[in-house]
């Protein structure tokens, strides 16, 4: 029994975060685990292109980075492989951003505030097919369920709310268009059904709402 855990291989992770020195802090984490990091990205967008070389076992998806980020990363991960175990890191305080990147399809989603060992125990029962919420996530979900979330971001939809992160964090509408794969007139179209639900008249107020709501960090 001993000689066939020790030659049980360890886990793969892909590791996706802006910030290198959390990529740093993770790697070392993670090998005193006997996880291994094969690979690194700083990028949504080199995340997708790495992907299908390398085939991790997991990814560790932060979800808060420059481009695309996070959540449409994990959207195209799993278009172009429906059976990728995804993980996603958040330093976000919000029910929104879990809620919608388990159901783009994540497996797990961790605060980034956790315990590190939370972050060995998401990994590996992200590793073994099982979904993992940390404790804080999961009262939040719950609590938003139970009472009805007020959060003006779930009247919009899954595009729509790309959308808003990404002009909220001062984006142009051309930079989204590019960064998002979709014509000028196309994000225009959602720009203002976003306005129209959310009230707002000009990119200043859907960045104070994204502010208000914890949607986005100063």
């Amino acid at each position: 029994m001993t000689q066939a855990n020790q030659e049980t291989p360890p886990i793969r992770v892909m590791l996706v975060d802006d910030h290198a020195l959390v990529r740093m802090g993770f790697r070392m984490l993670l090998a005193d685990a006997q996880i291994e990091v094969v690979t690194e990205a700083d990028t949504g967008e080199q995340a997708c292109q790495d992907y299908p070389q390398v085939r991790p076992d997991v990814v560790v998806m932060d979800l808060s980075m420059p481009g695309m980020g996070g959540l449409e990363a994990v959207r195209r991960l799993l278009a172009h492989d429906p059976k990728a175990r995804v993980l996603a890191l958040s330093a976000h305080e919000d029910s929104a951003h879990p809620r919608r990147v388990l159901r783009a399809g994540a497996l797990g989603y961790l605060a980034k505030r956790s315990a590190p060992e939370a972050l060995i125990a998401a990994v590996k029962a992200v590793a073994r097919g099982e979904r993992y919420v940390d404790a804080h996530t999961a009262q939040a979900l719950a609590t938003a369920q139970i009472e009805g979330d007020a959060n003006p971001a779930e009247l919009l939809s899954e595009r729509e709310f790309s959308v808003f992160i990404q002009l909220a964090r001062g984006q142009t509408v051309a930079q989204i268009a590019a960064t998002l794969n979709l014509s000028l007139s196309t994000v225009g179209s959602h720009l203002y059904r976003v306005k129209q639900k959310l009230g707002a008249s000009n990119q200043a107020e859907l960045t104070w709402v994204a502010l208000r709501w914890g949607l986005i960090q100063v």
